[in-house]
C-alpha cells in the first residue's frame, strides 16, 4: 500500500499542475470504491482546483465551486493497494482498470487506475473534515520529538503497533515502519513505554530521514506504485530491512528475519535489534535460583 513518501510524491507531482485548472467533466467507469459517485459527477464539473495537499495517506484536492466560492467542499482521494493516479494528454492509451477520468480546461485528463479497488474516492464538505481527518494522529514529518516522546512513552503496545497506528502517527506503514526500526536499532516487539529518551531521540530522527530520503528518491516501487507521470520509485533500492528475509544485514552480516506483529510481517536483524526479555523467562530465570539446591 503506498505510505506517506508515495503519496506525498504523488502530491507535489499533481501540484505541479492541477492548480488553477478547472474540471470541464467527469466520466466514471466502476464506482464501488467511491462513497457518493452522483456526488462526483454532480460537484466535479465547473469547479477549479485551489490546492493539492496529503494528510496522512489521503490526497485532499481543495475545489472552488462554479459560483466561485472557495474551500466549499474537497476531494477525497485514497490510493488503497494499488491505486495510481496520473495526469496526460487524452491521446494515451488507457490503462486496463481505468475508472475515473476527469477532464480539464488544459485538454489534458486526470486518471485514476485501480486493479483491486481498495482505495476509496469522496467528495467532503469542509465542515466535515474534522470528522474524517481529525481522528488521524500527528504528521510525523511534522512531529516534535517531544511529541514523539509523549505518544510512544505513555503505551504500552509494540511499538511496531504504535508505528502502525494512523491514530498515533499518520502515514506510517509496513515497509517505513521496518526501515526506522532497523536504522534506530530497536526490536519491533519492545514496548513503546519501554523505549529510553535515548531511544525515543534516535527514533525520531530515523523515522524523519527514512521518510525524507524516500520522497527525495520518488518513494518505494514494490509492485504497482508509480508518481503523477507514471514513473516508478527508486528507494526500493536502499531498503535495508523490509522485504529481505534471509539476505544478510548490511550492518552486521547476520541473516535478516521475519516475524508477525500486530498482523503484519517485520522484517527485522536479530543481532543490531535484540528481542526484548519477556517478564516469563526472567520470572522462570528468577524460580531456578531459588529452588537450586544448597551445596553442603
Amino acid at each position: 500500500m503506498p505510505e506517506l513518501p508515495e503519496v506525498e510524491t504523488v502530491v507535489r507531482g499533481l501540484r505541479a499542475v492541477l492548480p488553477g485548472r478547472r474540471i470541464l467533466n467527469v466520466r466514471l467507469g466502476k464506482t464501488d470504491f467511491i462513497d457518493d459517485p452522483a456526488a462526483l459527477e454532480l460537484q466535479l464539473p465547473g469547479s477549479r482546483i485551489v490546492a493539492v495537499r496529503r494528510h496522512g495517506k489521503f490526497i485532499v484536492v481543495e475545489l472552488e465551486s462554479a459560483n466561485g466560492r472557495k474551500h466549499e467542499s474537497s476531494f477525497l482521494i485514497h490510493l488503497g493497494m494499488t491505486g495510481q493516479i496520473v495526469t496526460c494528454p487524452p491521446e494515451v492509451p488507457v490503462a486496463p482498470h481505468t475508472h475515473v477520468f476527469l477532464a480539464l480546461d488544459d485538454g489534458r485528463e486526470l486518471r485514476y487506475t485501480d486493479i483491486r479497488r481498495f482505495g476509496r474516492m469522496a467528495m467532503l464538505a469542509n465542515t466535515a473534515h474534522e470528522s474524517v481527518l481529525g481522528k488521524l494522529g500527528l504528521d510525523p514529518l511534522e512531529a516534535t520529538e517531544e511529541e514523539f516522546r509523549t505518544r510512544f512513552r505513555s503505551r504500552r503496545a509494540h511499538i511496531k503497533a504504535l508505528l502502525l497506528d494512523q491514530r498515533v502517527l499518520r502515514g506510517m506503514g509496513n515497509i517505513y515502519t521496518d526501515e526506522s526500526l532497523w536504522r534506530a536499532r530497536i526490536h519491533p516487539r519492545r514496548l513503546g513505554a519501554n523505549l529510553n529518551d535515548q531511544e525515543i531521540h534516535r527514533l525520531h530522527g530515523v523515522v524523519r530521514r527514512v521518510l525524507n530520503e524516500a520522497i527525495r528518491l520518488g518513494g518505494s516501487s514494490i509492485s504497482d506504485y508509480v508518481d503523477a507521470e507514471g514513473n516508478a520509485g527508486e528507494f526500493q533500492i536502499r531498503h535495508r530491512a523490509y522485504g529481505r528475509e534471509g539476505k544478510k544485514c548490511s550492518r552486521c552480516g547476520t541473516p535478516i528475519r521475519r516475524i508477525i506483529v500486530a498482523g503484519r510481517s517485520s522484517y527485522f536483524c536479530p543481532r543490531c535489534q535484540p528481542a526484548p526479555r519477556t517478564r516469563s523467562k526472567t520470572m522462570g530465570s528468577r524460580r531456578r535460583q531459588r529452588t537450586r539446591p544448597v551445596k553442603k
